[in-house]
């Protein structure tokens, strides 16, 4: 087992529900404050879960688009939100069939390295869905959006996506997991959003070019209907396997303090870099 999922206690805030009555950017500043709180010793490693209504999260480099505003305009009459997030790589979607998880963990002395922080998260999704014994690979999906080297994969389709945000000894592993609905269909429009935002002109950055096909959800993969509940108790039962203690809770007084500053510099963020065009 991995050593940065054994942890000696590990929280739970299950933000699955509640998420989808509040704008995805407060989820970016959430992990930014509990960055801070793990790693100053301020709270025990946690694990986060998160679903938003129908928004696109683009990368920084996706607001370098030639026609960004023509691309965002189609976005909202698809009926998405767009922000811009402060962790790394391209648009990405979410809406009630995507799960996020993040896994919040002190960096010790010799830090945390980034691939060590991918492997943590591929290994913890393997056993989760060890059932059903299809084997989960790690590598780009080429004609997928956002892609990376440690895109999740079942027989060459690219259900989840994972990323990296480091601060002050903190660092927060997120990920989203396609859980139902089609992938394919999240794909192409992703698609339509960069031939648009595009047009065929020449960009100093290579943006993918999105073959809908290469990706679908883990519903369609593995045959069965899974819901945000049944992916939660496989989390929590691999997170118990793992720590002397799991429990759910809430971010404590210190984060809740916290929290506000972290939120707004997202906000300015998002702001400054769609300004910035």
């Amino acid at each position: 087992m991995n050593a940065l999922l054994q942890q000696e206690e590990w929280r739970v805030i299950d933000q699955s529900a509640v998420g989808m009555h509040f704008h995805a950017l407060q989820s970016f500043g959430t992990d930014d404050t509990l960055c801070a709180s793990v790693g100053t010793g301020k709270a025990p490693a946690t694990a986060r879960t998160w679903v938003h209504h129908k928004t696109i999260v683009l990368g920084i480099q996706d607001t370098k688009l030639p026609h960004l505003e023509e691309g965002i305009h189609f976005l909202n009459e698809q009926g998405y939100q767009s922000i811009v997030r402060n962790s790394g790589g391209l648009a990405v979607v979410l809406d009630e069939g995507v799960l996020n998880i993040s896994l919040i963990l002190p960096e010790t002395e010799k830090g945390i390295d980034i691939n060590r922080g991918y492997e943590a998260m591929w290994e913890l999704i393997k056993n989760m869905f060890a059932d059903f014994h299809e084997q989960i690979e790690a590598k780009e999906i080429i004609g997928s959006y956002c892609p990376g080297s440690y895109d999740l994969s079942i027989s060459g389709k690219k259900f989840a996506g994972i990323s990296q945000r480091r601060l002050k000894k903190g660092v927060a592993v997120q990920i989203y997991l396609c859980l139902s609905g089609s992938g394919s269909k999240r794909a192409q429009l992703v698609k339509e959003f960069y031939e648009i935002a595009i047009k065929g002109e020449q960009t100093k950055f290579a943006y993918p070019k999105i073959v809908p096909e290469v990706m679908a959800s883990l519903s369609e993969l593995l045959h069965d209907q899974f819901t945000t509940s049944d992916i939660l108790l496989r989390l929590f039962k691999e997170l118990k396997k793992n720590s002397g203690q799991l429990y759910s809770g809430q971010l404590n007084e210190y984060e809740l303090e916290l929290l506000p500053n972290y939120y707004q510099r997202v906000v300015e963020r998002n702001e400054q870099y769609i300004k910035s065009r």
